[in-house]
């Protein structure tokens, strides 16, 4: 059956075509059931396993998320997700479960059910997966929006005090983040109160609708914000408060390799070269110059040592400059700390061999029973491995350094470009 459906005959007409694609659809929402129903029963089986272990109810599941994301192929943020939806499908929600079985629902539409019932009770969850999903014909059809919705306004039926509650608490996750866009462009995002959100917006855009001066109202409204909150024009250079890696060739000139930003990924040359022409041309900007060295080979950064307990800065940053984001496999979270992948308590040194750049989540999942993780340095690749404690086994590669591929050059040429970056620095 299997063969057979994911060969395409070359000859099909486009009818057999659509039926093949809508089978593949429905077998994924098939697949996510199965999925859901076996993470579910693997997180009871460690529930029960440690239990029997005598580990202390505050450590028992630590790590696991992450186990969960990681066989997922998805960052381990999303590990909590994935447990808690599929928790709630299995033990609580039977109809959208069965949905989603059936092909009726995919599993974001059901996962967008679970998660705006996530503030009620059992009893009351019962209720709405009953209500929506019990006669799961009827969401032949509807789209994100309209189950986002159903799902909403039975919530809000079932327990008002619930919802005002859960949006009470969202008021304190409110933050700021910034998320890379196309074309040297980024993302900042504000996640605030919808009263705050909307007034914000609502001023931009008064603001705008009254400036004519031929620039574009989403133009007027981003330069506005961005003078607000820096109080700088846009017309100024911006500090080089950044970390920016690039070549020296790329800095003077001689190719047009990508630099990166730390926090941010690949800068087209052209762009980073006129941040850094802005900030040196303008006396108020500040702007300062490190020498880095690339591995003759892979091009990945050269290592750093230390016989401290803790990264001292130097190093701490040259770690983060070389992972780039964190080192578990699928994560794309800023590095938040620089940790040992042999403990110290183990013996392992603190030198940029054994440091690995993590976020916090996955810092702290790493010491939960069970995880090991160790790190090797083959001809200027540094490699992690991370094994979990059902022994899966995943792979971590630090990226080269921007600049061109390495070619070998004589130690003139490379005295001479350690001049060159030396004296443009002083």
């Amino acid at each position: 059956m299997f063969e057979s459906l994911f060969e395409i005959n070359p000859g099909a007409s486009e009818e057999e075509l659509r039926i093949l694609v809508e089978r593949c659809e429905q077998l994924k929402s098939q697949a996510a059931a199965v999925q859901a129903r076996a993470t579910a029963l693997w997180a009871e089986k460690r529930a029960c396993a440690e239990r029997e272990r005598g580990v202390s109810r505050a450590r028992r599941g630590k790590g696991l998320v992450t186990e969960i994301a990681l066989a997922r192929h998805d960052g381990p943020v999303k590990g909590n997700t994935h447990l808690g939806v599929a928790n709630a499908l299995v033990h609580e929600m039977p109809h959208t479960l069965a949905a989603l079985e059936s092909g009726v629902l995919s599993e974001y539409r059901a996962t967008l059910i679970v998660r705006e019932s996530a503030c009620l009770s059992v009893r009351d969850r019962r209720t709405l997966d009953a209500e929506l999903c019990a006669e799961s014909s009827r969401l032949v059809g509807w789209g994100n929006s309209r189950i986002e919705a159903e799902a909403k306004k039975i919530t809000a039926r079932l327990d008002a005090a619930a919802v005002v509650e859960r949006n009470n608490k969202a008021a304190a996750s409110r933050c700021v983040t910034t998320r890379p866009a196309p074309n040297g462009m980024v993302y900042v995002t504000f996640l605030m109160p919808l009263a705050q959100g909307v007034g914000m917006y609502a001023a931009l855009k008064r603001e705008a609708d009254v400036t004519g001066d031929g620039r574009s109202r989403g133009q007027v409204m981003t330069d506005i914000a961005y003078e607000r909150v820096t109080g700088r024009s846009v017309a100024e250079p911006v500090s080089m408060a950044l970390n920016v890696v690039m070549s020296d060739i790329t800095l003077f000139g001689g190719d047009d390799c990508p630099g990166a930003i730390a926090g941010y990924g690949p800068v087209p040359a052209n762009i980073v070269r006129h941040l850094l022409d802005a900030a040196i041309a303008d006396e108020n900007a500040k702007t300062t110059l490190r020498r880095l060295y690339r591995h003759p080979t892979s091009g990945q950064l050269v290592a750093m040592e230390s016989r401290a307990r803790t990264f001292p800065k130097g190093l701490a940053n040259f770690i983060g400059l070389r992972d780039q984001t964190c080192r578990t496999p699928y994560c794309n979270a800023p590095i938040r700390h620089r940790d040992h992948a042999t403990p110290d308590r183990g013996g392992g040194k603190t030198n940029a061999d054994n440091g690995l750049g993590l976020c916090e989540a996955c810092n702290y999942a790493k010491e939960a029973e069970g995880w090991t993780v160790t790190t090797s340095d083959h001809d200027g690749v540094h490699t992690a491995l991370f094994v979990t404690p059902t022994h899966a086994r995943y792979y971590s590669i630090a990226p080269p350094a921007p600049g061109s591929p390495i070619t070998r050059r004589s130690i003139t040429e490379d005295q001479i470009s350690i001049d060159l970056a030396t004296f443009r620095a002083a």
